[in-house]
């Protein structure tokens, strides 16, 4: 009887009132990504958080991408402050719920005073969260979406200080786990027109898609001074943002993906003037491919006693094998005789361990490949070999997600598909695109933009 409410600021003007209508929005905004399997490891979003008619559906595409029955323990929501400047964090520690008409939820009131007891960056201040809409906007979507909603950390960023944004992250990168899921409120460039909005929200999403913090506050100045008309920011969240990529940058774990982008005149009630710009993007946790020195040494071991294999008969059998080695991926196996190539046979696909893959590209590469003579007992001892492991492909929605020399890339579309291994940058001056292009129309035959239309996969090569 005595909890503390926040009632819905904004229902009504942003996003409908009637908890039936509501629903039938929400569905309506949804439905569209119906396709979409959620996921359990997404780590964060990126939402806009304008009136619904307008950014809903690009939110809705983010949202979708969490798996309904996801079970965290917290989600942490991080917006900017529209109407006071408190140089600090405000976390919702004075209220028990957060209303909107499709019910309460719950605030972790405990763990918001501990956030503030524990950092002189974070306060409560009713003015922070009383009309704020850009944390109330996101609330249905998660009532809608998931099955169970944890209790919430709505925390307003009321300042632009680094030094103060870099005090913020450190306070909750601790959550920043499975555990958790963040949830980023931003809306876009503001007030330009419909054409400079698509040219400059583009800039900025490359630069957040980097990973990287100082990329995007670069971007954000250099969008600044690009003298664009009209245009007042290029992220009103730009703080937040800035927070998650301060907890997010380094994490070798964490993959970022753009979702959808549109701005207000690509809605019926938007003119192509004085438009906002709305962007989604969601961060996974997906664990990284690593090979230990241990894991090389056993490969490579592994190469020549599978070579040693066929002049002795006596088959090479590890004592252990690392959960590593025993994942499908794809490798290339290498030999040289005082520098000079010997053979190379690799195979690209996922359908064999990684060991087993070593073994066979090993012995293809001594006694299959058709340039050379199968090489004889008396060479054994006196080759080199090079081992090129293809971590496990990632499906890439975006081709800002394919780094050019890092990357490999391996294009399918039907019964055709091509790639061209990460080392394949280094012999030629190609741009990101015109790698692209060549590996659909020389590997793929899919024509130069057949890529546009197919799937897209990204894998690296670890090469020892």
């Amino acid at each position: 009887m005595d909890a503390k409410i926040r009632k819905a600021a904004v229902a009504g003007q942003f996003y409908e009132v009637n908890a039936a209508q509501l629903r039938k929005d929400l569905q309506a905004y949804f439905g569209k990504y119906a396709a979409v399997k959620g996921s359990r490891t997404i780590q964060a979003v990126i939402v806009p958080h304008a009136g619904y008619v307008f950014s809903a559906g690009v939110a809705a595409s983010a949202f979708a991408q969490i798996a309904p029955d996801a079970d965290y323990e917290h989600i942490f929501l991080l917006g900017p402050s529209h109407h006071i400047y408190l140089d600090k964090a405000s976390v919702a520690s004075g209220y028990d719920y957060y209303a909107t008409p499709l019910g309460n939820l719950k605030v972790d009131t405990a763990l918001c005073a501990h956030l503030i007891e524990d950092s002189q960056t974070f306060c409560f201040d009713e003015r922070a969260h009383r009309q704020e809409h850009c944390l109330e906007v996101q609330l249905p979507f998660l009532q809608y979406h998931l099955k169970q909603v944890p209790p919430i950390v709505p925390i307003i960023v009321a300042t632009q200080n680094y030094e103060r944004l870099q005090q913020i992250a450190k306070a909750l990168k601790p959550y920043l786990n499975a555990k958790n899921l963040f949830v980023i409120s931003s809306d876009f460039s503001h007030y330009p027109s419909y054409q400079d909005a698509k040219r400059v929200d583009g800039l900025t999403a490359e630069a957040i898609l980097t990973g990287k913090t100082q990329a995007f506050i670069s971007r954000l100045a250099a969008n600044e001074r690009m003298g664009i008309d009209s245009l007042a920011t290029s992220a009103c969240g730009e703080a937040a943002i800035t927070t998650l990529l301060m907890m997010t940058e380094g994490d070798e774990d964490i993959r970022i993906r753009h979702l959808e982008y549109r701005n207000s005149g690509d809605s019926p009630y938007g003119g192509k003037h004085g438009v906002v710009g709305y962007h989604s993007f969601a961060f996974s946790r997906e664990k990284s491919f690593r090979l230990t020195d241990a894991d090389k040494a056993e490969l490579k071991k592994i190469a020549r006693e599978s070579i040693l294999t066929i002049f002795t008969g006596r088959r090479y059998q590890p004592d252990s094998l690392s959960e590593t080695l025993r994942q499908r991926c794809g490798a290339f196996v290498s030999l040289h005789e005082h520098g000079r190539l010997r053979g190379c046979i690799g195979h690209f696909g996922e359908d064999y361990p990684l060991f087993k893959i070593v073994e066979k590209m090993a012995k293809a590469a001594a006694f299959e490949d058709p340039r050379f003579p199968k090489v004889s007992r008396q060479e054994l001892p006196k080759l080199d070999i090079e081992i090129s492991v293809l971590t496990p492909m990632r499906r890439i929605y975006d081709l800002n997600e394919f780094t050019l020399g890092k990357h490999g890339i391996y294009i399918r579309k039907g019964h055709r598909s091509g790639t061209y291994l990460p080392q394949v940058a280094e012999e030629v001056n190609w741009t990101k695109e015109e790698f692209v292009s060549h590996c659909s129309h020389d590997k793929a035959g899919l024509g130069w933009e057949g890529w546009k239309t197919a799937e897209l996969y990204v894998y690296e090569a670890i090469v020892f």
